[in-house]
């Protein structure tokens, strides 16, 4: 008998089974696909590998203004492709070598009981069960994927050319990420958004930003935009970006009486669900759909697993967000539009890359740094970024929110110049 079986192999389940192997607990891993779900195999590493190589053809391209003349680079997608494959390769053994005090039961999977997990046929006992099955892209029933004309965040990754005009459909996250990947490597695109701003949720003031940044490149970008309204045959491609969707189909959950909420699965702040035993994490529950909170949550489940009498609580308020665009963005913490809705009376600190020393001589100067403080205690509530190297930077603002840390604190620290993060002290002068 198990003492914990992890259903699904993604960040979640992946960290949930050492972390349930460190503390003691016999454990399995189980998933019918590759080990490292989605953020491994089509999300995280594969994008943003495909980001890294059209930044260095861009670099390459304007290469004279650093005082080196070169001929016109080429872009070779093939070998693009294929490092990114073997990025995935490389990684995926390293997480097969980590998993040496894991069983790692490569097939499909289903609750059959609290304590039963059924393995194509086979019965498993099991003390605890962990639900990560995480998720998948949504589609719109008017852009039905089709892998050839319309295609999933999925399905793009693995193209053989790179198209001629690209529609996206969705200006969230994933779609600006592909707006500018493909927009670099020399595809037409149009990023179309329902909703009146890109980023929906985010900064208003970044989502101008970006927008503007976008038009500038070439992207054409439609706001307030009902893509229905757009024809499908003006474009060589079409991506449907509009979300994902939680993976807790043909689990038998329903069967059993797991609590769900369109399709999420509904967990408490220990992430136990309504059936003692069982517990969910990561994109399953549909919280806040990002690899790396997905990873924790999944160390906090098994942490709960191991000691019921010890429980601990998963607390999401600080999760740092980040956007591999050109430029990049990152947030974390409360925006000035959420502080006021919490009666909090903040002050605002801001700081643009045009007066940055490495920004200048990186040729990265679009975008600013804003730092959120409330304006009673000091104390750093929030940030975002967009930038030169914003998802790096966050991590100290992160820090900041974290702990508590006030203005006057980190005004007081001694940044090293030039760099880039000497930006985050000089937003506070």
């Amino acid at each position: 008998m198990y003492d914990l079986a992890v259903i699904g192999a993604g960040w979640a389940g992946f960290n949930a089974a050492i972390k349930a192997s460190e503390l003691g607990l016999k454990v399995c891993l189980i998933d019918k696909g590759k080990l490292g779900g989605t953020c491994l195999n089509s999300g995280c590493i594969p994008t943003k590998t495909l980001i890294h190589s059209a930044k260095v053809y861009s670099l390459a391209k304007k290469s004279s203004l650093f005082g080196i003349e070169i001929q016109e680079p080429k872009l070779n997608f093939a070998k693009i492709q294929e490092r990114k494959n073997k990025i995935i390769e490389q990684l995926r053994s390293g997480m097969q070598f980590t998993l040496k005090n894991v069983d790692f039961i490569n097939t499909e999977a289903r609750v059959a009981g609290p304590n039963e997990v059924d393995c194509s046929g086979k019965i498993i006992p099991v003390k605890s069960i962990l639900i990560a099955t995480g998720s998948k892209p949504t589609q719109l029933p008017d852009f039905k994927f089709d892998g050839e004309k319309i295609l999933s965040s999925d399905d793009i990754l693995n193209l053989k050319d790179i198209p001629d005009s690209l529609l996206i459909i969705g200006g969230g996250v994933i779609g600006c990420e592909f707006a500018s990947l493909f927009s670099i490597l020399g595809s037409r695109v149009t990023l179309a958004e329902k909703m009146p701003q890109l980023l929906p949720g985010e900064d208003a003031e970044f989502a101008k930003k970006i927008s503007n940044i976008f038009k500038k490149k070439g992207i054409q970008v439609l706001t307030a935009c009902d893509a229905k309204s757009l024809r499908l045959s003006d474009y060589s491609l079409a991506l449907v970006s509009v979300g994902r969707s939680a993976n807790t189909q043909n689990l038998g959950l329903d069967k059993l009486g797991v609590g769900l909420e369109k399709e999420k699965i509904k967990v408490d702040d220990y992430l136990r669900t309504n059936i003692e035993g069982i517990f969910a994490a990561g994109d399953c529950t549909g919280k806040t759909m990002l690899a790396h909170f997905a990873a924790y949550q999944g160390e906090i489940a098994a942490h709960n697993a191991a000691n019921p009498g010890n429980l601990k609580a998963a607390d999401n308020r600080f999760i740092p967000n980040c956007i591999f665009t050109d430029p990049e963005i990152a947030s974390i913490g409360l925006s000035e539009e959420k502080a006021k809705t919490q009666g909090i009376e903040t002050e605002t600190h801001k700081f643009d890359f045009q007066g940055s020393g490495m920004a200048r001589i990186s040729e990265e100067t679009d975008g600013f740094v804003k730092i959120i403080t409330d304006k009673r205690t000091d104390e750093i509530i929030g940030s975002s970024i967009i930038g030169p190297r914003a998802t790096e930077l966050i991590a100290v603002l992160s820090l900041a929110v974290t702990a508590h840390i006030k203005a006057s604190q980190l005004k007081d620290t001694i940044f090293a110049h030039p760099t880039f993060s000497e930006a985050i002290g000089e937003t506070l002068k």
